[in-house]
């Protein structure tokens, strides 16, 4: 049936151009027949090919995913469904103020055995209210939840919550507060504004059992450096340097009836390279007195540390002075007068990596703080901690010091050695050993109320973090 089509369609042509079809030979008309003829096989070999295809897809937009994505239809609803349901979960999150929040914590359930307090057992979230600050206690034992929220402009908000074993427990309020601050940015987010109840910046170490090697911390840590500061400052970041420095309360959310004076803190920290750098930091003004019965007398403290880190090895290291007037335990004996407390000590740490899980650590404290009898920042005698003159005993009516050789305190020292495990990448296993000791007997045996002049702690710990 194709060649009468043929011959029609070639009969139009001519009847179209009879000039042509004139001038054409039997032999040229017949080879553009064949032509067409080729050519019209061609499309209908087209046609059946489309013909077998499957149906194409109801939409443009599903046609548009198949083509571009090698989705199927069904395929194709599921991701756009997932589309809806993943902006409507950060719509959700920014209207309840969860974008930009971090939420972490830790705790460290803690063993503790010490010689002289003829005490052994674990300790976790006890008050510090009921036993005080002391070196066998301090930060360890703790639990923590920390919020830090940081807004579009670059405000950063903190709230970390420590039942019992918080800062504001330890400076004598009873609450839950570890650290509540902000930090506002100021032009650039390199200088800020930073407020609230910050805890102590000086020294290499820090207070959260995940940042500390060991579980005790040295004697410049718990005895001469401030625990936290309530006030205002600034902090600026400059190429490998920061700074900061605030006007604040210190260890004291209010100041008391008649108290107008907050002291000035400052820290400034180094990072000369990827392993090593330093930092020193300060306090004065007016602070609460250790020894009791006056008012906030003037206080100075100065420290410098520094750091180097680079593969197994650890080594960190400070050197602490300071002092407070009308602080130290032995007034004048001819007039009666409180006198000037004045310390000064030294502490160094090295740890080195046995394994990348297991570490070995070492560390040396000495706290010279024998003037006047001595007196730390915070402290007077102290039986348990070992700070004050020479102890003979106590009073059997009011239980207090009987003290001898009254003009000289007792110059401390102490020998920490650890072992850290890191189980995995959230837990850590802690063990130490430490001895302390003293130039005269400060240390209290409570089995059967000698002094002694040195004691033996030992600790295992278990820290865990999120």
């Amino acid at each position: 049936m194709k060649f009468p089509i043929l011959a029609a369609m070639t009969l139009a042509i001519a009847g179209a151009y009879p000039g042509v079809a004139v001038a054409q030979t039997n032999d040229e008309l017949l080879k553009e027949l064949r032509a067409l003829r080729d050519r019209v096989n061609q499309l209908e070999e087209r046609l059946k090919a489309n013909e077998a295809k499957p149906a194409a897809p109801a939409t443009a937009a599903a046609a548009a995913g198949s083509a571009q994505w090698g989705m199927t239809p069904q395929q194709a609803q599921d991701f756009n469904r997932i589309a809806v349901k993943t902006e409507a979960l950060e719509d959700s999150i920014e209207a309840f103020g969860l974008k930009n929040l971090k939420i972490s914590g830790y705790m460290d359930p803690s063993f503790i055995y010490n010689r002289n307090q003829n005490r052994a057992g674990f300790q976790f979230l006890n008050n510090v209210a009921d036993d005080g600050y002391n070196y066998d206690n301090s930060y360890m034992g703790t639990a923590a939840l920390d919020l830090l929220k940081e807004t579009e402009g670059g405000t950063r908000w903190r709230l970390t919550l420590s039942p019992n074993r918080g800062t504001d427990a330890v400076i004598g309020n009873g609450g839950l507060v570890q650290e509540a601050s902000v930090s506002i940015p100021l032009g650039d987010l390199q200088t800020r504004m930073i407020a609230g109840h910050i805890p102590d910046w000086s020294g290499y170490e820090y207070l959260p059992p995940t940042q500390n090697k060991l579980i005790t911390h040295n004697l410049l840590f718990d005895f001469t450096l401030p625990t936290a500061y309530t006030g205002a400052g600034i902090e600026l970041t400059r190429g490998k340097w920061l700074s900061k420095a605030v006007l604040a309360n210190l260890n004291a959310s209010m100041l008391p009836s008649g108290e107008k004076s907050p002291v000035i803190a400052y820290r400034v920290d180094y990072s000369k390279g990827e392993f090593e750098g330093f930092g020193f930091a300060g306090v004065h003004g007016k602070a609460a007195n250790g020894v009791g019965g006056t008012a906030n007398t003037m206080l100075n403290l100065f420290e410098i540390d520094g750091y180097f880190i680079r593969g197994d090895w650890t080594v960190q290291g400070q050197l602490s002075y300071g002092g407070q007037k009308q602080a130290a335990i032995t007034a004048n004996p001819d007039t009666g007068e409180l006198r000037n407390s004045e310390w000064m000590g030294i502490s160094g740490l090295v740890a080195y990596k046995i394994s990348p899980r297991l570490e070995a650590i070492a560390r040396a404290d000495y706290l010279k703080n024998d003037k006047n009898g001595g007196g730390l920042l915070g402290f007077g005698s102290d039986a348990r901690n070992g700070i004050g003159p020479t102890m003979t005993g106590r009073d059997i009516d009011t239980g207090d010091l009987l003290l001898a050789d009254t003009e000289r305190g007792a110059n401390r020292s102490a020998l920490a050695l650890g072992l850290n495990y890191l189980y995995d990448l959230n837990t850590s296993f802690k063990l130490e050993y430490r001895y302390d000791r003293a130039d005269r007997a400060v240390f209290e045996v409570v089995k059967d109320g000698r002094f002694s002049k040195s004691n033996n702690l030992l600790g295992a710990s278990v820290v865990v973090k999120f």
